[in-house]
C-alpha cells in the first residue's frame, strides 16, 4: 500500500514551499506574481512563446540536479512537487554585485524597455550553467523562445558572448547551495503519493510508474499533464477546467531511452531536449525539425509522449515516427499491449485507448541501410511556429531504378495524422524518377481532404504536400550523385 501525503513541498529559490491547497489550473506565472510578490516574471503571450515569464527548474535526475529553462505561464504549481524553482531575483553575483549574465546585458546595453529582460536573463543563466562558451549557434538555439521587440537581438547576441568574462559557473552561487539542495529535494522525494483537493480540484502526484496505473485505472476520467504545454493554453486561452489532474512529469521511470542495434525506445516523459542527442545519432534526418519544435523551454517542457497522445492532427513527431514503421507501448493497470503508431489515431479528437490505459513508451526502428528518409516542416515562421502541415518520407530504390519500398505520413492534412497510401500505391514499382513523381501527385487528393484555417488554406496545404514529395526526389537525387562523388 503506498502511503499519501497532502502538501506539495518545493523550493523557491532559498525557501521551502508547503501548499495544501492548490488548484489544478494555478499556473507558476500566477502564483509568483499574485501570491509570492515576485514580479520579475512577465506575462506577455500567455501560451509560452514569448519567453517573458522564463524562470528555471531544478529536478533531481539520477541523484543530480538539472536546471531546466521552463516557461511559467503553463508550468502548473501541482507539478512542481521535488523540484527548486529559481526566479530572476535570486540571481546575484559576488558580494552583493550583479551575476554575470545581468552584468553583461547591462554593459552591452541589451535591455531597453525591459519587459523580456528577466527572461532573456534567465534563458541565458540557465546556458550559461551548461555551457560558460557557447558558439554562437548555441546562443541563439538557447533564446529561440524568448521575443524581444526593442533591441533587434545584437546587443543580447553580444552579452552572451561575452557572459563568462564576467564570471564562471564554478563561482556562482546557484553552484555553491546545490548539495544542500539536492539533500532537500531528496528529502521531499519519500515514496509517498501526494493528494490534494476533491473532485474537479483534485491533484494527484503518483509515487512511482506502477502508482500512476493503478490510479489512472481507478481514476480514468482524470486529465494526465506531464509537461503541459498543451494542457496549459487550454487554461491560459480557453478558461477550460481541467481537474482532476494526475501529474507525471516528475517520474524517472517514464524518462527512460533504451537503444540496441535495431531501434530505439523512448518513454513517454522523456522531453524533446532529453531526447535530442539519441535523434541526432540514430535519426540525423529530424535533426533540423527537432530544433524547429518550438522554443528551448518548450522542448524542455514538452513530452515525446505527450505529443503522442494527445492525438493532434499536428503533432510534430507523428509523421515522421509513422513513417519510421514506430509502435506504441499502451498499459492500462498491469497490462501492456502494442499498436502500430498509424493506427493509433482514428479520428479527430479520438485515439485507440481504453479508459484508464495510457501511453507508456514509442519504439522507433533504425532505419535500414539503402533507405533514404527525410521530414519536412512548413510553418509561417521558421522558429517556434506550430506546423501548417509536416511531411515524412521514406523510400529504398532497388538496383534496377525502382521503387521497392514507400512510406509517406502528413499531418496537418487530415483529422489526424496519416499516411498517403494511395500515393504509396501508385509508387510501388515504379522508376524513381520526376516522371513517375509528377504522374502520381494526383494521388494526394484520394488520401486528403485538408481543411482551409488560420495557418494555411486547403489549395495550398495540397500544393505544398505534392511539392514536398519532389523536394523529397530531388534531395534524394543529390544525395546518391553526392555519395558517387566521394565513391570515386
Amino acid at each position: 500500500m503506498v502511503e499519501v501525503s497532502h502538501a506539495i513541498k518545493f523550493l523557491l529559490n532559498g525557501e521551502e514551499v508547503i501548499l495544501t491547497d492548490v488548484a489544478p489550473d494555478l499556473t507558476l506565472l500566477d502564483w509568483l506574481r499574485l501570491e509570492r510578490r515576485l514580479r520579475g516574471s512577465k506575462e506577455g503571450c500567455a501560451e509560452g512563446d514569448c519567453g517573458a515569464c522564463t524562470v528555471l527548474v531544478g529536478r533531481l535526475m539520477d541523484d543530480e540536479i538539472i536546471y531546466d529553462s521552463v516557461t511559467a505561464c503553463i508550468r502548473f504549481v501541482g507539478s512542481l512537487h521535488g523540484t527548486h524553482v529559481v526566479t530572476i531575483e535570486h540571481l546575484r553575483g559576488e558580494n552583493g554585485a550583479l551575476h554575470p549574465v545581468q552584468q553583461a546585458m547591462v554593459d552591452h546595453h541589451g535591455s531597453q524597455c525591459g519587459f523580456c529582460t528577466p527572461g532573456f536573463v534567465m534563458s541565458l543563466y540557465g546556458l550559461w550553467m551548461r555551457n560558460p562558451d557557447p558558439s554562437r549557434a548555441a546562443i541563439e538555439k538557447a533564446l529561440q523562445g524568448n521575443l524581444c521587440r526593442c533591441t533587434g537581438y545584437a546587443p543580447i547576441i553580444r552579452a552572451a558572448q561575452s557572459m563568462s568574462s564576467y564570471g564562471q559557473p564554478q563561482g556562482d552561487p546557484l553552484l555553491a547551495e546545490r548539495i544542500a539542495v539536492r539533500d532537500k529535494l531528496r528529502a521531499m522525494h519519500d515514496g509517498r503519493r501526494v493528494e490534494i483537493g476533491e473532485d474537479d480540484r483534485k491533484i494527484i502526484i503518483p509515487a512511482s510508474l506502477d502508482d500512476f496505473a493503478a490510479v489512472y485505472e481507478a481514476n480514468p476520467d482524470a486529465r494526465i499533464v506531464a509537461g503541459s504545454t498543451d494542457v496549459g493554453l487550454w487554461v491560459t486561452k480557453f478558461m477550460r477546467a481541467i481537474g482532476p489532474v494526475i501529474f507525471i512529469g516528475h517520474l524517472q521511470e517514464l524518462k527512460r531511452i533504451a537503444e540496441n542495434d535495431s531501434e530505439v525506445r523512448f518513454y513517454a516523459g522523456v522531453s524533446y531536449s532529453e531526447a535530442q542527442p539519441v535523434i541526432a545519432a540514430n535519426f540525423p534526418q529530424l535533426g533540423e525539425l527537432w530544433d524547429r519544435i518550438a522554443g528551448e523551454q518548450i522542448r524542455n517542457m514538452g513530452t515525446i509522449g505527450g505529443n503522442i497522445a494527445n492525438g493532434s492532427p499536428i503533432g510534430d513527431t507523428p509523421p515522421p515516427f509513422i513513417a519510421l514503421g514506430a509502435k506504441l507501448h499502451l498499459r492500462r493497470g498491469e497490462h501492456r499491449g502494442e499498436i502500430k503508431l498509424e493506427d493509433y489515431f482514428l479520428a479527430y479528437g479520438k485515439q485507440d485507448r481504453q479508459p484508464g490505459e495510457f501511453v507508456e513508451s514509442v519504439t522507433i526502428p533504425l532505419l535500414p541501410a539503402g533507405e533514404k528518409f527525410a521530414t519536412y516542416k512548413i510553418s509561417k515562421r521558421r522558429e517556434e511556429d506550430i506546423s501548417a502541415l509536416c511531411g515524412a518520407f521514406r523510400v529504398f530504390v532497388n538496383d534496377a531504378g525502382a521503387v521497392g519500398m514507400v512510406r509517406i505520413a502528413f499531418g496537418g492534412m487530415a483529422a489526424t495524422p496519416k499516411r498517403a497510401k494511395a500515393v504509396e500505391a501508385a509508387l510501388i514499382g515504379k522508376p524513381w524518377t520526376m516522371d513517375t513523381i509528377e504522374a502520381v501527385t494526383g494521388q494526394f487528393a484520394e488520401d486528403f481532404s485538408p481543411i482551409s484555417d488560420m495557418r494555411a488554406s486547403a489549395d495550398y496545404r495540397m500544393l505544398a504536400a505534392q511539392n514536398l514529395l519532389k523536394r523529397f526526389f530531388l534531395w534524394t537525387q543529390e544525395r546518391s550523385e553526392r555519395l558517387a562523388r566521394e565513391v570515386a
